[in-house]
């Protein structure tokens, strides 16, 4: 049984690439490309193992999402986060609140290595 990764991310090429690198290590994906819809997913829907959220939505910010909704909900307390971003800064901002910061560009292969080790050990 895979487990579920959340990838909020509104560039579509990235997403897919995301979630082709994730499925690739046998995780199941739900994409979402814009923080409103994120917001609802995350208040209503079922806790991911894994959310990989972009900092740069639109309507709602990932920072908001992730400070206002991921850290403040219980449901999540157990769920990897990782954020991706292109502002190094802003990356480094959130180092402390979230498992692990990726800074844009990020490759299907580094992406693909990182979540194959995070991966609980019996859905390798």
């Amino acid at each position: 049984m895979s487990q579920l990764a959340l990838i909020i991310e509104d560039d579509e090429d990235l997403a897919s690439i995301f979630a082709e690198a994730m499925r690739g290590v046998g995780f199941d994906v739900e994409l979402v490309a814009d923080g409103r819809v994120a917001q609802e997913r995350l208040t209503n829907g079922v806790p991911p193992f894994l959310i990989l959220l972009d900092m740069h939505l639109p309507h709602i910010s990932g920072a908001d999402l992730l400070t206002n909704i991921i850290k403040k909900d219980e449901r999540f307390a157990k769920t990897i986060v990782i954020i991706t971003t292109a502002d190094a800064r802003m990356g480094e901002a959130y180092t402390e609140q979230v498992d692990f910061v990726m800074i844009k560009p990020i490759s299907f292969v580094q992406l693909r290595d990182l979540t194959s080790r995070l991966k609980p050990k019996e859905q390798l």
